[in-house]
């Protein structure tokens, strides 16, 4: 026998035993879950895992056998997996990311959604007052597929049927919400995309759709029905418009990464925010799905506008709570490094 081979005999020899028990234990994992494992089991698994992995490196720089080199290397492979890879199932990281991730992130951009806020505002405000003042602006502000003939020219009588006829199929109801989630989460994308450019379009865009709400207002108030549609707006827009405010947030905070990335450069700056922005997108997607479903079913069936005030209400305090208590619990978890 050449020393060659001898050696390789020897190494086998050796380290086989853990090998093989590594093996075992990996297969019961892969097979029955991790629960199949005692206690005294999954403490030993680690310890098996560099086993291998000192084996494995071994092996290679003394180049044994290449079908022991490839023996080993799908094993550590395997182990790695069921040592360090994710134990949660699908529902439980649903779990957790509504439960902790997507509340957190709310907290630390918080200064961008604020922003965010404002600028949508102070558009809705100038909206009103230019419209007021100047209907002929109303065109500018408000696309027609999203005015309805909700105009300056609409007579009272139309304004009312907008906002309390109870439309007679549900797939009117379904279409509209549709609609309406995809207008909203466009807008939001790319509220979230554009702050990788310094965040200036980010501005244009939440204040431009602030002009369109106001202008609608302004509407509704020159007939004498500003309560009436504030309320019907109320029962969806204080979930839509919370989340088009994170999704701004989303791209002023991509922008503060892109203005001032400290001592990083841009594109690390922008790796390093990566994962809180597209946490708090996510969220705002969820948010605006739910906010076309109330939409196209809770504002067109709920026509009590006391109701729909109180539900509205409802729904801003729920998230305000929400978002300020969730997650908390154990502390706020380490931060992302620039966040």
């Amino acid at each position: 026998m050449s020393e060659d081979l001898l050696k390789s005999f020897r190494f086998r020899i050796e380290r086989e035993a853990k090998w093989r028990e590594l093996e075992a234990l990996i297969r019961r994992a892969e097979e029955d879950g991790l629960r199949s494992l005692g206690a005294d089991e999954l403490l030993r698994a680690p310890g098996l895992y560099r086993a291998c992995m000192s084996s494995l490196s071994v092996a290679r720089s003394i180049s044994f056998d290449a079908n022991l080199c490839a023996y080993l290397e799908s094993l550590s492979l395997r182990a790695y997996f069921v040592v360090y890879g994710v134990r949660a199932g699908f529902g439980q990281l649903l779990a957790g990311f509504f439960r902790r991730d997507f509340p957190r992130a709310v907290r630390r951009t918080g200064w961008a959604t604020a922003l965010s806020a404002l600028l949508l505002l102070g558009g809705a405000a100038t909206g009103w007052t230019v419209t007021t003042q100047e209907p002929a602006w109303f065109e500018a502000f408000v696309d027609p597929a999203m005015a309805q003939g909700r105009t300056p020219d609409a007579t009272r009588e139309e304004l009312e049927a907008a906002i309390f006829r109870r439309p007679g199929a549900a797939d009117q109801l379904t279409a509209f919400a549709t609609f309406l989630f995809q207008h909203n989460a466009r807008v939001g994308m790319l509220c979230f995309a554009l702050g990788a450019v310094f965040g200036v379009p980010v501005v244009l865009l939440l204040f431009y759709n602030g002009l369109g709400l106001g202008a609608i207002c302004a509407v509704f108030a020159g007939q004498g029905l500003t309560v009436d549609f504030l309320a019907w707006l109320a029962i969806h827009g204080t979930t839509e418009l919370t989340a088009i405010a994170l999704c701004g947030g989303a791209g002023f905070h991509l922008a503060g990464a892109m203005i001032n990335p400290g001592r990083r450069t841009r594109l690390a700056a922008l790796r390093d925010t990566g994962r809180t922005v597209a946490t708090l997108v996510v969220g705002a997607v969820v948010m605006l799905f739910m906010a076309a479903l109330l939409e196209g079913l809770g504002r067109q069936l709920v026509t009590d506008t006391s109701l729909r005030l109180g539900i509205g209400a409802a729904m801003l305090v729920l998230w305000g709570v929400y978002f300020v208590l969730a997650g908390r619990l154990g502390g706020e978890g380490t931060r992302q490094h620039g966040d």
